[in-house]
């Protein structure tokens, strides 16, 4: 009678919230061999699970390396690749097995990994060493190491393949590295503390967030008309630590961790556009594909923001779980994946029309998924399966 006299009690309060939903969920109409799975990396288990995103049920924890930091899917193989910090390799996990397969030796303390557009190199940033590993996925092997600046932290590939960006934290510089040639063409002085990366989709600019000053770099990179070279220092908020890129490329985001607000730059002219308060601690953001609305994790504040892009405004805030920090979006864009950092699961919130009868808001929390410890990086992967396997 209690626990009856609860739920009447609860369901209209959750109604109202517009935060759960009563209704059977309709499945999307998958073919049997459509997979779609999150991988997360989680940083004090030393595991990765492996979260299947037409169900929102994990379906496998994967043991690593110590210390994961770091995880990227590659493009044109079923192919999951994990950074270990700790343990100074990469695991190698076949996404259609869900299980290890290999382990790349590397340098002191890899940090990040980024996958060729062509899926046949990656780059993995070892800032304990100050090097770049530059590893033949086809043969599962280094193939070469790069020195470069003083505790690198992210190695981002440009678009077209040719260029790989460095962030070197510790001696505020950027290497620019040739990958035909598997060599550092320039050694470029930037601001204080440089860490995350973004590169123009047409493979012209990188813009390079400096914790330590305030600002964005943007840096052009070499072709017919031009070398690499320092664009613009640009003014954002205390401790930028991240950066979004619009899928247009016409605007970039820079998530300003101690000022609690984000910058616009436009990407074009080098200019901030303006900033905004967003929340506590903005750590990470994401942006749709039809460059419409970002989404920043608000470390201090354990919410969401959710910013209209074409209005300039936040139009929700979405409570979560402890420090939400990397983000990730489904394939299809309906499902927004949220890393709680300190209560160690993945917060699933979905996009749909509002039904003012039942549904009042647009976004919804579906699930809450238990992780690891300390998870800190998430990718989404999509494929086609070779032959069905477990049915899932």
């Amino acid at each position: 009678m209690r626990k009856l006299l609860l739920i009447v009690v609860l369901l209209p309060l959750l109604a109202a919230s517009g935060w759960y939903y009563f209704h059977e969920r309709t499945l999307p109409g998958y073919s049997p061999l459509y997979r779609e799975y999150a991988y997360i990396s989680n940083g004090k288990s030393n595991t990765v699970t492996v979260v299947d995103l037409r169900s929102f049920v994990p379906v496998r924890t994967l043991q690593v390396g110590d210390e994961p930091t770091g995880i990227a899917a590659n493009p044109r193989r079923n192919e999951i690749y994990v950074v270990n910090s700790g343990s100074s390799n990469v695991s190698v996990i076949d996404a259609e097995q869900k299980k290890v397969v290999a382990t790349i030796g590397v340098f002191g303390r890899p940090y990040f990994i980024d996958v060729s557009p062509d899926g046949r190199r990656a780059y993995v940033a070892n800032s304990g060493s100050n090097n770049v590993s530059v590893i033949d996925l086809d043969r599962r092997a280094v193939r070469a190491t790069l020195h470069v600046g003083a505790s690198p932290g992210f190695a981002r590939v440009s678009p077209d393949g040719t260029t790989v960006a460095v962030s070197n934290r510790a001696d505020n510089s950027v290497s620019i590295i040739d990958t035909a040639r598997l060599a550092v063409r320039s050694a470029i002085n930037i601001c204080i503390h440089p860490e995350d990366i973004v590169i123009l989709p047409d493979s012209s600019k990188a813009f390079v967030s400096c914790s330590g000053s305030g600002q964005v770099a943007s840096v052009a990179l070499k072709n017919e008309t031009q070398n690499d070279k320092l664009l613009a220092l640009l003014d954002v908020g205390k401790a930028p630590v991240s950066l979004a890129l619009k899928p247009d490329g016409g605007e970039l985001v820079a998530f300003n961790f101690g000022a609690g607000s984000i910058s616009i730059i436009e990407t074009t002219g080098n200019e901030v556009s303006g900033s905004y308060l967003i929340g506590d601690q903005p750590a990470r953001g994401v942006i749709s594909l039809d460059n419409s609305r970002l989404y920043v994790s608000n470390y201090g504040s354990n919410n969401i923001a959710v910013y209209d892009i074409d209005l300039g405004k936040v139009v929700a805030y979405l409570p979560v779980g402890t420090h939400p920090d990397a983000l990730a979006l489904s394939q299809n864009q309906n499902y927004l994946l949220v890393l709680d950092s300190g209560s160690g699961d993945l917060a699933v919130i979905q996009k749909r029309q509002p039904n003012k009868k039942f549904e009042p808001s647009e976004y919804s929390l579906l699930t809450i998924i238990p992780v690891g410890m300390q998870p800190n990086q998430i990718v989404v992967k999509s494929f086609m399966a070779t032959k069905l396997m477990d049915g899932r």
